[in-house]
């Protein structure tokens, strides 16, 4: 049975229960899934953290390594993001050089921290112009059941909290806390049949019409925003979808 055929199966489904006001798992369209964290989950790494959102769980650590400045800013040090989805996580996944969805994921990810200045990059630099740490945050899918943006947002930011700066095995002085300036949280919505869904599973986003992606700041500000799949929203519709953010944003951000 092909992929789409199970999809539309899926969809009939799906779609039965939310005329009912009702998703497949029991919560409620706007309730995420339990979700836990934990830190310090890589001995090896500066900072490290796995997020378990339901049935979807994923791990991220935080290399620093000392490195030259980009020449376009002298001043600060460098974000590198990277996701790994392989075929362990899921049978959707496959093995090979990155594809277009973990490329997606990186860049969301990404979008959130840089935009939302999670790190104050300016104390990662050590001689303008010529010497900085260069940070990379490495994200790993164990499991996926949907909503890979979140858990690793989650991830990321939890992995941030605990990171230290490792100077004094580089010969530069005392190590220090990794200087996190804000923490930008994602929240991700689906479209189905007109109807708004947080944190949606791997079964919910087959059969999305749409999907958004809203990350806030300890203020309310937004700092990113990213639109997938071919449906739209309305005016209104991004409207809840912020406000869910914000909300939802703040009780994450307590859990940290």
């Amino acid at each position: 049975m092909g992929k789409d055929v199970v999809a539309d199966l899926k969809r009939d489904y799906i779609s039965k229960l939310l005329a009912k006001g009702a998703r497949a798992d029991g919560r409620q369209l706007d309730e995420l899934r339990p979700l836990t964290i934990e830190t310090n989950f890589i001995g090896s790494a500066e900072g490290s953290a796995r997020v378990t959102l339901g049935e979807t769980q994923v791990v991220v650590g935080v290399k620093l390594i000392l490195g030259a400045p980009f020449p376009d800013t002298p001043n600060t040090g460098v974000l590198t993001t990277n996701a790994e989805l392989i075929p362990m996580a899921s049978n959707t996944f496959e093995s090979g050089p990155p594809d277009q969805e973990s490329i997606e994921v990186a860049r969301v990810i990404d979008r959130g921290i840089r935009e939302g200045h999670a790190v104050d990059m300016t104390k990662l630099c050590i001689e303008p112009g010529k010497e900085v740490w260069i940070m990379f945050v490495d994200v790993h899918v164990l499991d996926y059941d949907g909503n890979l943006f979140d858990a690793a947002n989650i991830a990321v930011n939890a992995a941030f909290k605990t990171a230290i700066v490792p100077a004094k095995r580089a010969g530069k002085g005392e190590d220090y806390p990794l200087p996190v300036l804000h923490q930008p949280i994602s929240i991700t919505a689906v479209k189905i049949d007109g109807k708004i869904l947080l944190d949606p599973t791997h079964d919910e986003e087959r059969v999305a019409d749409a999907r958004l992606t809203v990350a806030t700041i300890e203020t309310g500000n937004l700092c990113a925003m990213q639109k997938g799949l071919a449906g739209a929203f309305t005016l209104e519709e991004v409207s809840k979808v912020v406000g869910m953010s914000r909300r939802i944003g703040a009780e994450i951000r307590s859990k940290l």
